[in-house]
């Protein structure tokens, strides 16, 4: 029997093994990295207006390397009224002024680059700002742009006369999902806010533009793009009434969106961007990668891989939020384990998992399990096998602000960048910024967890250098629950160290054996250890 005191922690534990497994296949970069999503508002701002800007991200792209990131994916920079904060892209083709140009994206990239880091954009494909031209020249009924979106007429209430929208549907955010524009005499569809119209990917037209849109920033030299709610881009054709769902009316859950999401059109459409990356990719000897943002079921969300019979490659990876939604404080290692089951099991042989620990949608990581949890979820992530994905500011713990909240609900994972304990954390020179600083900034920032003797920051940082250890790039998985508080899974590697991460989900110190796992000698040794751990590395 193997006992190890497992306390209120994890450990990561190693010995000089060699496992009895085939050799590995060689990997991609994006099949082992860790990506670090930024948010351009809230990162740095480098001219003192209280914004983060592109000039901004280029100053810290050192910090990025030295922290271990492989590729970071900005939220939208494109120009916008920022209904949506860049998710109402009013010019596909240029940067919002209060981030800089065109001529700064481009230094960002070079920049990223110099320093071994991948640079990917979010693109926005299923709806456009309704301030784009395209949508202005569409509602005046011009020609050209005239089926670029999805218009209806009306239809007229049988009682009162009065002029409705053409069906039920309801928008992500709540209402309807219709708005009636004057300017043509008919209802456009919008399934975000009413600022956001979507596109009509059923005209051609507008899958050659937002491809050419696509191909204008591959050589301008970006590495790939995250696709944005890619499952509402297509719509049922005969636009019927969807039926009842299970939330309150007026609610998105109102409703079962059978019409309005999963349409199988969808993914020959990514499936062919897919082929543009692999194209572009061969001509210029890189590799240029798809994520998709999808909230759909496992099955519809595999699609994204590959088509059913595996001939046509889609998303190199569609992210997995599962642990965004499992991973809570009344989770406990049962649980866990069948959340890292559904997405293994369910994924497509030879393909690549994600793990994300948090996004700009999502409340942040120390906020929802608690900061005593939080190495745990990096931990987690980062030695699982696959890409690790890490929201801006999780290195260092940062926590929800309910109280900067203004513009949305999404207000306070949001918040600015914390540096240091200057002038509104070093994030800029104006005491004003655009999301009020979280006030726990003069204790909580990047330069106190440098000086620490332990900390997130420091912690996140030997994660990152200990992944790309051949064991936990090519590694064999194998996990198991011990009892229904721990956790375990190993790495193994033939010729290499294997590595077995533990992780203690209760509150209170556990002692377990970790016999199960075969092969292992009578010691190991401890490589990593949660900075609030009883054991040490070494």
């Amino acid at each position: 029997m193997k006992i190890y005191h497992i306390g209120f922690a994890f450990a990561v534990l190693v010995c000089g093994l060699e496992a009895t497994s085939r050799e590995p296949e060689a990997k991609d970069w994006y099949q082992h990295a860790t990506f670090y999503q930024i948010y351009p508002r809230s990162f740095q701002d480098s001219d003192g207006d209280g914004i983060g800007d592109l000039k901004g991200i280029t100053s810290r792209m050192e910090y990025l390397a030295g922290l271990g990131i492989d590729a970071t994916w900005l939220s939208p920079p494109f120009v916008s009224p920022l209904a949506d904060f860049g998710y109402d892209v009013a010019d596909f083709y240029n940067i919002q002024p209060e981030y800089g140009t065109v001529e700064d994206m481009k230094a960002l990239i070079d920049e990223a680059h110099r320093h071994g880091i991948k640079l990917m954009l979010d693109f926005i494909p299923n709806h456009t700002s309704d301030e784009h031209e395209w949508f202005v020249e569409s509602a005046k009924g011009n020609p050209l742009y005239r089926d670029y979106y999805v218009w209806r007429p009306g239809r007229r209430n049988a009682v009162t006369g009065v002029l409705e929208p053409p069906n039920n549907w309801v928008s992500v955010f709540g209402g309807p999902a219709w708005t009636y524009d004057e300017r043509r005499g008919e209802y456009y569809l919008h399934q975000f806010t009413r600022k956001q119209a979507d596109l009509n990917y059923r005209h051609v037209p507008v899958v050659e533009e937002m491809t050419r849109m696509l191909t204008f920033w591959l050589e301008m030299g970006v590495d790939g793009f995250r696709l944005d709610a890619i499952n509402h881009m297509f719509e049922d054709e005969q636009m019927r009434d969807e039926p009842p769902g299970w939330g309150a009316p007026g609610t998105y859950d109102e409703l079962d969106h059978i019409y309005t999401k999963d349409n199988p059109d969808t993914y020959g459409v990514v499936y062919s961007w897919r082929e543009l990356c692999d194209d572009y990719g061969l001509r210029n000897d890189k590799t240029v990668i798809l994520m998709t943002e999808a909230y759909a079921s496992i099955e519809n969300t595999m699609l994204y891989y590959e088509d059913a019979t595996g001939q046509r490659q889609g998303a190199h990876m569609p992210f997995n939020f599962q642990l965004i939604y499992d991973f809570q404080p009344e989770q406990n290692a049962i649980g866990l384990k069948q959340s890292i089951d559904w997405w293994m099991n369910h994924m497509p042989a030879r393909h690549t998992p994600s793990w994300v620990a948090g996004s700009h949608d999502h409340s942040r990581v120390a906020s929802r399990v608690g900061l005593e949890f939080v190495d745990q979820v990096l931990t987690l992530v980062h030695t699982l096998p696959g890409t690790s994905i890490t929201y801006y500011g999780e290195e260092i713990g940062m926590l929800d602000f309910k109280e900067a909240e203004v513009y949305d609900n999404r207000d306070p994972n949001r918040t600015p960048m914390q540096w240091d304990s200057s002038i509104s954390a070093g994030f800029s020179t104006n005491r004003t910024t655009w999301l009020r600083m979280h006030p726990d900034y003069p204790t909580r920032n990047v330069a106190m967890q440098e000086v620490a003797d332990r900390s997130i920051l420091k912690h996140f940082r030997t994660l990152t250098a200990l992944r790309r250890h051949p064991t936990l790039v090519h590694g064999e998985f194998t996990h198991r629950t011990v009892g229904r508080d721990v956790y375990a899974f190993s790495r193994e590697l033939h010729g290499q160290d294997s590595f077995i991460t533990v992780l203690n989900m209760a509150d209170a110190n556990r002692s377990v054996d970790l016999g199960d796992f075969v092969n292992l000698p009578s010691q190991l040794t401890v490589e990593i250890a949660q900075p609030n751990s009883n054991y040490r590395a070494g």
